[in-house]
């Protein structure tokens, strides 16, 4: 076959799948395995076509924008082998205790001015149980609520208990980040202190408490293609709401600090796979944006992306929020999302096919 009719056959099958996307079908995960394997430039461009006119069809020209704020920094008991706050790597992390009100409420009014829908509270501890800390938590939360400024989400790493998820519910918050980092397969290779079944359980306490998932992963730890098409799959079969896509950026001390980056076409055809996979989800691009994308971060909106963070990550720093702005309005793309997107995306996905119910720069939407 030559590669004229190579050429001709990958656009015909991109297109056959593209419509059926956009008609409300799914796409298997060998169609996706395939999508994922594509290479060179020409068939990755004519993916990021049909990936940008999904995004088009099913969230408009709105972008979803978060922020966070690092409620508790460093001397985090877990080997998270990304990320610079565990307690097992010397990484010049900065360490403090759960903060005071006022920084909360700083970001909370930072985040309005620049019309960031979130601010998440980021804690790096294993997780969350019932006594004095949770009190304290929820106290944030509530402050936070109470500002009328943002919505109050939070990423506290593992619950073990329906009435720690409750009261987290009870005091506010509406959105609980929990990533499951990468596959199942690869997850050992990402963490041993807790596993790849805790992190479900917590995101089942959170759905039955009536708490909205944001879970999805980091790419480029030296995963495979299958491994974050497999990704894909599972947050599907979470029914995780919006789904954050990191990009490695490797922090001297880590076990990481020596993967080799991936490719811009690679990370953005990795989106691309991603909104086929999850066409009607907050597909968000965080951690490790700047670093891994450069000049081409303006194409994550053409590669799928619906939502981004902004403002600076746990403990590196991202481009000023007013040039992020500025890149979103130039694409005619419109920052003022609303929270009501949120309910109606959630019962727009509800017939997503999955038959189930429903940050760094380690991992910018993290724990």
């Amino acid at each position: 076959m030559s590669a004229k009719q190579v050429d001709a056959n990958n656009h015909g099958q991109i297109t056959l799948l593209g419509e059926r996307v956009l008609g409300g079908g799914h796409i298997t995960r060998d169609e996706a395995l395939w999508l994922i394997n594509l290479e060179g430039s020409a068939d990755i461009l004519d993916l990021l076509s049909w990936s940008n006119r999904i995004r088009e069809k099913f969230k408009g020209n709105k972008i979803h924008l978060c922020s966070i704020v690092n409620a508790k920094a460093g001397a985090c008991s877990e080997n998270c082998s990304f990320c610079s706050q565990s307690a097992h790597y010397q990484t010049g992390s900065p360490k403090y205790g759960f903060i005071d009100p006022e920084p909360v409420l700083e970001a909370a009014n930072e985040a309005h001015k620049n019309t960031v829908t979130a601010v998440g509270l980021v804690a790096a501890w294993k997780g969350l149980n019932e006594g004095p800390i949770l009190d304290e938590v929820c106290d944030r939360v509530r402050e936070l609520k109470a500002s009328g400024k943002t919505r109050p989400d939070v990423s506290l790493g593992i619950i073990k208990s329906q009435k720690v998820a409750d009261r987290l519910k009870e005091a506010g918050v509406e959105c609980y980040g929990h990533n499951l980092e990468s596959s199942r397969r690869f997850f050992p290779q990402t963490c041993t202190t807790h596993t790849y079944e805790d992190r479900i359980e917590t995101i089942n306490y959170l759905k039955k408490a009536g708490i909205k998932i944001c879970s999805g992963g980091i790419i480029g730890m030296g995963e495979t293609r299958e491994d974050r098409c497999d990704l894909a799959f599972s947050l599907k079969e979470i029914g995780a709401n919006v789904v954050p896509v990191n990009i490695l950026n490797p922090i001297p001390g880590t076990p990481f600090e020596k993967v080799p980056p991936l490719s811009v076409m690679e990370i953005l055809k990795t989106i691309a796979c991603f909104r086929f996979i999850l066409p009607r989800k907050e597909i968000m691009i965080a951690g490790g944006r700047t670093v891994n994308l450069r000049e081409a971060q303006s194409m994550i909106f053409m590669a799928g992306a619906s939502a981004m963070m902004v403002g600076n990550y746990l403990t590196t720093l991202n481009q000023p929020v007013e040039k992020d702005l500025q890149m979103i309005k130039d694409l005619g793309l419109d920052p003022n999302w609303d929270s009501h997107d949120f309910a109606d995306q959630e019962e727009a996905g509800a017939g997503c096919g999955c038959g189930k119910d429903h940050c760094h720069e380690e991992t910018a939407v993290a724990a």
